[in-house]
């Protein structure tokens, strides 16, 4: 597949090093490949491809790159092992995770692609990667989405206005060619309008002052009037004190939240008996913290998703945690897309809830949550709750994503 317009530019360039931030299915990949054979066609030339881990740079790149290589009869073995091709003009093109950067020290390389580059430590490339390239005056091609001007990938971008043997580019998802106007359009629906930019439009966003930025009082506090549902949802946070649970009515993609419940030094046994107290007729699906899967020897040596399952509940959650951003801007997309449409609405009886949407900010000159102030406690279990059932990041390794289900006899979500 020919490069695209914008792919070429980046292509066309000769600068050393090239940042390009791009928009989601912008042909990131396309292009990474593209620039891994084109500088291991120069004989015993040294590539590397790094991404922030190693099952990644497996899962993105290997397949495409060693069909093409084989397409173009360069390839003279291949070790899967170590997922490296070695080619027929000495070249060697080599895969590796940025998760241990120790591990690649002492190479001497001629260039080098640093994959979804925001989410590499950026000691990888400041004390591992970066010295690989000095004895030969190697290259590099940064590439991936924008995640905030706090991250590390900011200051890379930010290297072309004042360094010379620098140069970057934005480029957004339209400009990529490779996805329908219709499907952006879409997208716009399912995303507050700060991560639409981000992921889309490949803008860096401030993150600073509230994080539930989207939460409105006058237009997502809204009365619940209807009558007890045969089916709640619950987000479920074990933290001890106070453990939180916040209660929902789902009609189809919109939630309204009814209740909460905050339990000081409790435990999930007592949570589980709250919940049956208060709804006794009723089925409950619960998506908890990912970490109730871990053996509690003071729960008897049952884990917390046990407990949970042994009294009957549904409970749904990914066998790992999402990142922090992405559950975070799933529920900001509920609360208001980016064509202002709003599917999640909290009782103003829900006093915590709204308290905590409200007030938990940022950690100052950071994209981290506070969370000295307490308020991310509930936060958290209608982010887990919320992430599972409207996930905004469509791409996450499917292997940590699969959901385990426990209970009663399995339903759709």
């Amino acid at each position: 597949m020919p490069l695209s317009s914008a792919q070429n530019t980046v292509a066309s360039d000769t600068t050393r090093f090239r940042v390009v931030v791009a928009g989601r299915r912008f042909g990131k990949t396309h292009l990474a490949i593209r620039e891994l054979c084109w500088h291991a066609r120069e004989p015993d030339s040294e590539v590397w491809y790094v991404a922030p881990s190693y099952k990644m740079a497996k899962n993105i790149v290997w397949r495409k790159l060693k069909n093409r290589l084989q397409d173009l009869n360069w390839v003279k073995k291949h070790n899967e092992t170590e997922l490296t091709l070695h080619l027929k003009n000495g070249s060697t093109i080599s895969l590796k995770g940025a998760d241990n950067y120790d591990s690649l020290r002492g190479v001497g390389l001629d260039f080098i692609v640093l994959d979804e580059f925001a989410d590499i430590d950026p000691e990888a490339w400041y004390e591992t990667l970066r010295p690989t390239l000095s004895d030969k005056q190697g290259r590099a091609l940064f590439i991936g989405t924008p995640k905030g001007i706090g991250n590390w990938a900011y200051e890379i971008y930010q290297n072309s206005i004042d360094n010379e043997g620098w140069r970057s580019w934005t480029f957004t998802t339209e400009q990529g060619g490779n996805v329908p106007l219709a499907e952006i359009e879409a997208a716009k629906r399912d995303l507050d309008t700060r991560t639409f930019r981000q992921e889309y439009q490949a803008t860096f966003e401030t993150f600073a002052g509230r994080i539930y930025y989207a939460f409105d009082r006058q237009a997502n506090i809204l009365k619940y009037e209807g009558n007890t549902p045969e089916v709640i949802y619950v987000g479920l946070d074990f933290n001890i004190d106070p453990m939180s649970a916040t209660v929902a009515h789902r009609t189809g993609d919109t939630l309204h939240i009814i209740d909460e419940v905050r339990l000081f030094s409790s435990n999930t046994q007592e949570m589980v008996q709250e919940l049956k107290q208060r709804y006794p007729k009723t089925k409950i699906w619960v998506y908890p913290d990912p970490a109730g899967n871990q053996r509690k020897t003071s729960a008897g040596g049952h884990t917390d998703v046990t407990i949970l399952t042994n009294a009957g509940f549904v409970v749904k959650c990914p066998r790992v945690h999402t990142p922090v951003r992405d559950r975070i801007n799933a529920v900001n997309s509920r609360l208001c897309d980016a064509v202002g449409i709003r599917r999640l609405f909290i009782d103003p009886k829900c006093k915590y809830t709204i308290e905590g949407l409200e007030r938990q900010t940022y950690k100052e000159g950071t994209s981290q949550p506070d969370k000295e102030s307490g308020y991310d406690h509930m936060n958290d279990a209608l982010g887990y709750m919320v992430d599972y059932l409207f996930p905004v990041r469509r791409d996450i390794d499917p292997e940590l994503m699969r959901p385990q289900r426990w209970g009663h006899a399995l339903a759709t979500i």
